[in-house]
């Protein structure tokens, strides 16, 4: 009875660490998602004065990448049901290694352009299949934490990518001075992408391919076999039964079965609120504009680099925080307590800056404590939005739809995503210069929004298996006496 029950045991053990260790390289895509969105910002200035460009032309050149990542997302979803979900990340790293070589060693302004384009592509399409295959590979129990660890890798890439900047430019005295091979340093900044898209190549290659897309494709042998690497071989038959069931009455994915008769089925247009709300609360301003906005409020240029070192470690804390209870609390409850605490720190950050007085420059100044609660307001807004809305969104959006149209509803609200972080990113200089209050306002009336958007659309998923998922697209019913 002893040696039976080790057994089991070690075969769970070994199943565990075999899928940690394939999410883990699913999540490489996060890295470099979320090292592509913070290695401009060491760069920019430089890039600007190499390229003599300035206004629309240089933003354009820093907002391609997001462009591209749209288009990513979209197309990654059919990609992934034609060849397969590793193929389609194999080709997203092959294409950010050579933007990572193209914008490294661009010419002029527009082929600078085009490779940034271009590594948003694949930025957008590794934003897509990395949650949509740990959730098709992972256990019910470990899949929202495994899910989440899309967000840690994405804020571990923001940390990495703000420290190679800082380390690259006080190594060469300056992001515009000449440094390694006789390049300027902001080239370097870029080249070093190379590394983590190498890292994900190899890994990418590692691993097996998604056991639901084997079935699919009816290659049940190889999807048996993974399946015994992941769940343990006494799960394994009724699985594959259980996935077959699902997919018995489905055709080939079309675009055209997202539709309904408002548009879209109602379970793809929670999928975008998820998306748009994740980004219309301002997240991206801190992590873009944190150093300017810092400035611009009164701190040195080296205080502000520190605290959005700070600020990026707190999102990695917190991360780690919500992997650690997405499973125990559940998807919904965690999304509440975020918007309601990201509601409280935006509305602190939107009086302090709606109430100060302006400097010379028509900035708010902020005087004494003001400035202490203002950083103690936005670290803590990252907090809520680190354990809640930054990994909990992509957890969602990989197991939320029914199998039939995962790749594809997957695809548009991370489309969608990218469109609205585009749109926040764009618009804050503007809203600026209305009033740093005024656009901390609209971010609190977007965390309100999202409050009650998940308090009667959402649904919670947790500790179901993806083949339960259709229910989920049903409205939900009434029980007797009780309104809902």
């Amino acid at each position: 009875m002893a040696s039976g029950s080790a057994g089991v045991s070690s075969v769970e053990g070994r199943s565990r660490g075999r899928v940690i260790m394939i999410a883990g390289v699913a999540a490489i895509g996060g890295f470099l998602f979320g090292y592509d969105t913070a290695v401009i910002n060491g760069a920019v200035a430089a890039v600007a004065n190499h390229f003599h460009e300035g206004g629309l032309r240089l933003g354009v050149a820093v907002s391609s990448a997001l462009i591209g990542a749209a288009l990513g997302a979209v197309i990654a979803g059919r990609l992934a049901d034609h060849f397969g979900r590793v193929p389609t990340m194999v080709m997203a790293a092959v294409l950010f290694l050579v933007q990572s070589l193209g914008v490294g060693l661009s010419f002029t302004i527009f082929d600078f352009s085009f490779w940034r384009f271009l590594g948003g592509v694949a930025v957008g399409a590794a934003s897509v299949i990395a949650p949509a295959y740990i959730a098709e590979s992972a256990p019910a129990e470990l899949r929202g934490r495994l899910g989440s660890f899309q967000q840690l890798a994405i804020v571990i890439g923001i940390f990495v990518a703000l420290l190679s900047d800082y380390a690259i430019a006080l190594a060469a005295g300056g992001a515009a001075k000449v440094w390694l091979l006789g390049l300027p340093a902001w080239r370097w900044m870029f080249l070093t992408e190379t590394v983590p898209a190498l890292v994900y190549l190899v890994g990418a290659l590692q691993i097996p391919e998604s056991p639901r897309y084997l079935v699919a494709i009816g290659r049940l042998k190889d999807a048996a076999k993974v399946l015994v690497s992941i769940l343990g071989a006494a799960r394994v038959d009724a699985k594959i039964a259980e996935i077959k069931q699902t997919l018995a009455s489905e055709h080939k994915p079309r675009w055209s079965d997202l539709r309904a008769r408002y548009g879209l089925l109602p379970i793809v247009w929670v999928g975008i609120g998820l998306s748009v709300f994740q980004q219309l609360v301002g997240i991206n301003v801190i992590f873009y504009y944190s150093s300017v906005l810092w400035q611009a409020v009164g701190f040195t240029e080296k205080q502000s680099l520190l605290i959005t070192v700070i600020t990026s470690g707190t999102n990695i804390v917190t991360t780690l925080v919500a992997i650690a209870t997405i499973d125990r609390f559940g998807r919904k409850p965690l999304l509440l307590i975020g918007s309601f605490g990201m509601m409280v720190t935006l509305g602190t950050l939107a009086f302090l800056f709606g109430t100060a007085p302006l400097n010379s420059a028509g900035q708010p100044a902020l005087q004494g404590a003001h400035g202490t609660v203002a950083l103690l307001a936005a670290n803590t807004y990252v907090f809520f939005f680190g354990m809640s809305w930054g990994p909990v969104v992509w957890v969602l959006l990989g197991e939320m739809f029914p199998n039939r149209i995962r790749a594809a509803a997957l695809g548009l609200a991370a489309c969608m995503q990218w469109i609205a972080n585009f749109l926040v990113s764009t618009t804050f200089p503007s809203l600026k210069n209305f009033g740093l209050g005024y656009a901390y306002g609209l971010y609190t009336l977007a965390a309100l929004l999202s409050f009650f958007f998940v308090l009667t659309v959402v649904r919670e998923t947790k500790g179901r298996e993806l083949e339960s998922m259709d229910d989920l697209r049903k409205p939900r019913q009434p029980a007797a006496g009780r309104v809902v």
